[in-house]
């Protein structure tokens, strides 16, 4: 019988899905449930989005561009403009959820053991995004006793080598829920300019900001304009994540292109 392959047996079951035949046992049992494991928010959709999709009159779903409508990436571009980040439509790049613009952002930068620094705790499924691109991810501790902080900067020094190709940030973070302050942010551009590195932000939570907090982008760096990736979704401030729509934002056109090569894969 023919074997199945080592990368197949290296990617890490999520442990997200995982929890959910135990959850949904236990509701068959009558017991309520907080659905801790994933990052469903408990805000309602936009009713305009579900009469946008409830009156469609679309009589063929056929294929659309692969990088995303124009129209519709001028929208996101606009949003952004409100946030004071000004990009085109060229700069973006449509995704199925901000898992695969993860995905396509360690496929585009990274080479098979190439690696990418990550402060941990970071969303579980990182790792199989890595594995799934042959990426290895290199951890570094945030305490719970600084409220998981940005690590000392001294701290990512010591792990970038010769195969380090960005560091990855959730901001704020998931699942700790920290903020990083402007100073942290001001403390990354710099260490990736001097490594010449990438910058790659998972942004989704941007909007779960509280006590009057600012949420710092690294896009509003043009220091590192070709450095920085940002990965964003409709799923977490529309709390629409059934519907699978994201982004790749990024100023540097290599970086896009490539990464629309693996978007054509899947048309």
């Amino acid at each position: 019988m023919p074997s199945i392959s080592n990368k197949g047996q290296l990617m890490p079951e999520s442990p997200i899905r995982k929890l959910v035949p135990y959850a949904e046992a236990a509701k068959a049992r009558g017991i309520h449930v907080y659905h801790l494991n994933i990052g469903q928010p408990d805000i309602k959709t936009p009713q305009l989005a579900l009469d946008a999709v409830k009156n469609n009159t679309i009589e063929v779903l056929a294929y659309s561009r692969t990088e995303g409508s124009e129209q519709y990436r001028l929208k996101i571009a606009a949003y952004y403009a409100k946030l004071g980040i000004e990009l085109q439509a060229n700069e973006i790049l449509v995704t199925t959820g901000g898992s695969e613009a993860l995905s396509f952002a360690m496929g585009t930068i990274a080479d098979f053991g190439d690696e990418i620094i990550i402060p941990e705790p970071f969303y579980a499924n990182y790792n199989g995004f890595a594995t799934a691109m042959g990426v290895t991810v290199v951890p570094i501790v945030s305490k719970i006793e600084n409220n998981f902080a940005l690590p000392p900067i001294e701290s990512f020094e010591a792990l970038i080598g010769p195969k380090t190709r960005a560091i990855l940030i959730c901001n704020p973070g998931n699942p700790t829920g920290y903020l990083y302050s402007q100073e942290e942010i001001e403390k990354l551009v710099k260490l990736v300019k001097k490594h010449d590195i990438f910058l790659i932000a998972d942004e989704v939570y941007r909007e779960f900001t509280y006590d009057g907090s600012t949420h710092h982008s690294i896009m509003n760096y043009p220091e590192i304009q070709k450095q920085a990736l940002l990965v964003d979704s409709v799923s977490k401030r529309y709390s629409m994540c059934g519907a699978r729509i994201g982004c790749l934002v990024s100023r540097n056109q290599e970086v896009i292109q490539t990464a629309l090569k693996f978007a054509q894969a899947r048309l």
